[in-house]
């Protein structure tokens, strides 16, 4: 084994854990946080495996921009956390069914013969490369994505600006 594949591995084990903190977490902002450190393990694996602008994209757009919008609109909103231990059984079956069927899936990949496949050629751009393509063809998708981002700060402004609007049930959770 050599050090890259320890490296990889590792890195692998700090994602999945951090993911799955991410998911159990009650309190919102917590989960936050440990997404954001998803998202950095993400990019470092990027790097390790070979692309530096994915990893720079990863930091910069998901754990810069999103997670400090996540976190910003969580805080803003000011939501009470839940008083029950478990999430109830019915959002735990289509969960437990979606993740069994992907251990599944990733292992039938692994144990698959690669040698008998089609092997598939390294593509390499230059990031300019890269962003000119991106905004002069994709222009549309990405302001779209742009005004998606917006509407949804907008919301979540007008929800925080008024909390009386959505008052709490006799269990603590908002409606």
């Amino acid at each position: 084994m050599t050090i890259y594949t320890a490296i990889f591995y590792l890195l692998a084990a700090i994602v999945l854990a951090t993911t799955a903190l991410a998911i159990t977490r009650r309190h919102l902002v917590h989960a936050v946080m440990y997404l954001v450190m998803s998202f950095f393990g993400s990019a470092m694996l990027f790097y390790l495996l070979g692309a530096p602008f994915l990893a720079a994209l990863q930091v910069i757009v998901y754990a810069g921009a999103i997670m400090v919008l996540f976190l910003f609109i969580v805080m803003m909103m000011d939501l009470i956390p839940s008083r029950r231990k478990l999430f109830p059984l019915s959002q735990w079956l289509p969960a437990a069914a979606l993740g069994c069927s992907s251990l599944i899936l990733g292992g039938l990949l692994l144990a698959t013969d690669s040698e008998n496949g089609i092997c598939l050629t390294a593509a390499q751009v230059e990031p300019a490369v890269f962003g000119r393509y991106l905004f002069q063809s994709k222009w549309l998708a990405i302001e779209i994505a742009s005004l998606l981002l917006l509407v949804a700060l907008v919301g979540a402004l007008l929800v925080g600006r008024n909390p009386g609007r959505f008052p709490p049930d006799q269990t603590g959770d908002i409606r």
